[in-house]
């Protein structure tokens, strides 16, 4: 066939990759004037990340320096993340959590060395908005930030009713978040500043050593082989994002983000499943839909009640139940 020599050159450069133990990396896909009509038609049900670019975003990408940010949120308190680290660590926790005046707070993070600080003199921040009440309320701009929301024209690419959270987030230069994964899809904005995304297909899950919802492998640049050897398994797919770019991140899609400077991005998640797919207590979109779950614990209790067998019987029914898994639940596609 004409299309069969790309597709063995691409194979064989995957052995090479794994031989060197070196993980493949693919660029994001980046399109420009994307309309709704096409986003729904021909990207949305492709579940895979892209880079719209030229999207209408309203004022904020001119308009938001920090000076203009202190000024027009003031003085109201937020609770941020304070790291010693650029690379926080949901595990060890290596950061804090600390309350700062929404003006102070800025100034600080747009800052490289700190006359204040809380832990040393080049500590970095993150904010990660949350609704009033963290453990009740979803983040919403339109609530938090009022003044600055006013900036933004979010591009609803999706049915209103199908909105979860808007979340505002602003970061040191250097600071590196956790590779996790959310439940709900999400466009990350890039208002300024620019960010290096790296992303994982929901199928690499098994060579990611996740704990919930985070991946243990912290430094997706330079892994530690001898404790994550399977890391260089997984496909890498990458993305710088400049000030106006917006990312498409389906729901189950790993991501770990890099601000390469102090910047300001905005997220907004949205719901891909009906709504009674979610978990009703979850307010940062990253709780299991409740089917899942339901399945996950009842799959616990069938390895437990295995445990009453000995072991030769107990492998022979396990091994049994996997394929049964795949059989039934795995897609049967190579994709």
């Amino acid at each position: 066939g004409g299309g069969g020599g790309g597709r063995r050159t691409q194979v064989r450069g995957a052995e090479a990759a794994m031989e060197r133990r070196e993980q493949l990396v693919v660029a994001v896909a980046r399109l420009d004037g994307i309309t709704r009509e096409q986003f729904l038609r021909d990207i949305y049900p492709q579940r895979q990340p892209v880079v719209l670019k030229g999207m209408e975003l309203g004022t904020c990408t001119t308009k938001w320096t920090a000076d203009y940010l202190s000024e027009a949120e003031g003085s109201k308190e937020v609770k941020i993340h304070v790291s010693v680290v650029p690379q926080m660590d949901f595990l060890s926790k290596n950061f804090v959590y600390r309350t700062l005046p929404f003006d102070e707070f800025v100034q600080r993070a747009a800052e490289v060395k700190h006359k204040e600080y809380f832990l040393s003199e080049d500590e970095k921040y993150y904010l990660r908005s949350v609704g009033e009440d963290a453990r009740k309320d979803v983040a919403d701009m339109r609530k938090q930030f009022p003044v600055l929301a006013q900036d933004v024209q979010i591009p609803e690419y999706f049915e209103k009713e199908q909105f979860f959270s808007s979340v505002f987030r602003i970061s040191s230069a250097g600071l590196q978040l956790w590779t996790h994964y959310d439940v709900m899809d999400n466009f990350l904005i890039q208002v300024t500043g620019k960010k290096r995304v790296v992303l994982f297909s929901p199928r690499d899950a098994p060579y990611l050593y996740l704990s919930g919802t985070k991946s243990k492998v912290l430094d997706v640049d330079n892994p530690d082989l001898e404790k994550y050897p399977l890391f260089v398994k997984a496909k890498r797919y990458q993305c710088f994002l400049e000030a106006g770019d917006v990312l498409f991140i389906p729901a189950l899609w790993f991501h770990n983000v890099i601000s390469e400077e102090f910047g300001v991005a905005l997220n907004v998640f949205w719901k891909h499943l009906p709504a009674g797919s979610y978990d009703q207590t979850d307010t940062y979109g990253n709780k299991d839909p409740t089917a899942a779950s339901r399945a996950m614990q009842i799959l616990d209790r069938a390895l437990k009640t295995l445990e009453e067998l000995p072991e030769e019987y107990r492998d022979f029914y396990a091994r049994r139940m996997v394929l049964r898994i795949q059989e039934k639940a795995y897609r049967n596609d190579d994709g």
